[in-house]
């Protein structure tokens, strides 16, 4: 390939997204993976430290509406980039404060860049990518982000038989508690923030500032003709805190999982993500948001009365692949509201989305936490209840969204009239 060609992807906004949607994971998934084990074998932690620890992780989530006003200082481009890194600087950090409040240190530290980078990546893709090709795109930057997925828990898994020398394969896969102890916790945390550093880097000095399509209103956008996006962001921030907080933690606690398997687990979602990205991407540009959003919740509520009453590790790791399916569908709701909304809203409503989606998050993973010690049962179907609403809410999605058609039944508010 020619020296020109590689100087013109430097030039694209389409491949700084996919650079910094692989950057995230490397760190994220590497926290995700080994949090559980690293929090039960190096602090002791129960139901409880694991609900609190997941919600102090969503504070800087429901903090989110402050990043429009960091806009008006910092280009939003930079910010999103320097918030990428800093998810790298807490992830590099974890292993080396295994304490409950130095965990808790580094989770908030991390969290901070993680959300405030979200935030401004998803407004960044809305300006930048077009309506009509956005779910293809969407879709394709997922499957990239997957890609990077796959091979960073192939990574954690190599390291850990590196770290283990004196373990078969078999025997790491099955095993309990990692056996290289806290120092191998602190390699493995420690590279994976230090590329996902790099990363922001090469995005932050690699690349142009890109121009906007569309100026960015720099305020908090409270529309009244938004609000079934609102709801929909609401109840998919309540739900997903049943996956993320306790269907991994279920694994380890009931099942026993290990390192190596929960790695695996992961590693299948994410090569499975590799070609099902892509393919929902396409799927909702062909039968739109409001059948794949239906589909989802449907499949959700079956998932989740399911995780319920499982009894069986292989069928519960099953499950667990399937719940994480339905991830990918999630675009569905970012393409409704770019196709209703007004352009200059993007970054003001993106801010104050994150704020909705992480309003009961915050607190629903500390008080979910107690349940469990009574019934995880009863954790498990209050997410198939919150998938029934969203259920609900699906069928107010029209066919063919866009300004004027936000809802089928209820308020439609007036186009460009800010709630106060």
């Amino acid at each position: 390939m020619k020296t020109e060609d590689y100087k013109n992807w430097f030039q694209q906004p389409h491949i700084l997204l996919m650079i910094t949607a692989a950057a995230m994971p490397i760190s994220f998934i590497t926290w995700s993976t080994l949090i559980n084990n690293f929090a039960v074998e190096q602090s002791a932690f129960t139901g409880r430290e694991i609900g609190i620890l997941q919600s102090l992780r969503e504070v800087p989530g429901f903090l989110s509406f402050l990043v429009v006003y960091l806009l008006l200082v910092f280009n939003e481009q930079r910010l999103a980039l320097v918030t990428l890194a800093l998810l790298g600087i807490g992830t590099a950090m974890t292993g080396y404060l295994p304490s409950v409040m130095g965990l808790y240190f580094t989770t908030v530290l991390a969290s901070i860049g993680f959300h405030y980078y979200e935030t401004c990546n998803q407004s960044l893709a809305m300006q930048w990518l077009d309506k009509k090709t956005a779910p293809q795109m969407l879709g394709k930057i997922y499957g990239f982000a997957a890609m990077a997925q796959v091979f960073t828990l192939l990574a954690i898994f190599i390291a850990v038989m590196v770290l283990s020398p004196q373990l078969g394969l078999s025997d790491i896969i099955k095993g309990g508690a990692f056996p290289a102890g806290q120092f191998g916790y602190q390699i493995i945390y420690l590279i994976a923030g230090v590329v996902t550093v790099g990363l922001a880097c090469l995005g932050l000095f690699g690349f142009p500032l890109f121009k906007a399509t569309n100026p960015q209103r720099k305020s908090i956008v409270l529309r009244s003709r938004y609000w079934l996006y609102y709801a929909l962001i609401f109840m998919s921030g309540a739900r997903r805190q049943i996956f993320v907080v306790f269907a991994g933690f279920l694994m380890v606690e009931k099942f026993g999982y290990s390192i190596g398997q929960i790695s695996l687990l992961f590693l299948a979602n994410a090569v499975m993500n590799i070609w099902l990205a892509p393919v929902i991407g396409k799927m909702i540009g062909r039968i739109g948001e409001r059948a794949a959003l239906i589909i989802e919740y449907i499949g959700l509520i079956m998932v989740f009365t399911a995780y319920a009453f499982v009894e069986s590790a292989t069928i519960a790791a099953g499950l667990y692949i399937v719940d994480h399916m339905f991830f990918a569908m999630a675009i569905a709701i970012k393409t409704y509201f770019q196709k209703i909304a007004d352009p200059a809203d993007f970054a003001g409503t993106a801010s104050v989305s994150f704020t909705i989606n992480h309003i009961v998050a915050v607190g629903l993973p500390a008080a979910f936490g107690l349940l469990w010690l009574i019934s995880p049962a009863a954790v498990f179907l209050s997410g198939a209840a919150m998938a029934a609403i969203s259920l609900l809410l699906a069928f107010n999605v029209p066919r063919h969204p866009e300004q004027g058609q936000e809802v089928v039944f209820g308020h439609r508010g007036a186009i460009g009239q800010a709630a106060e």
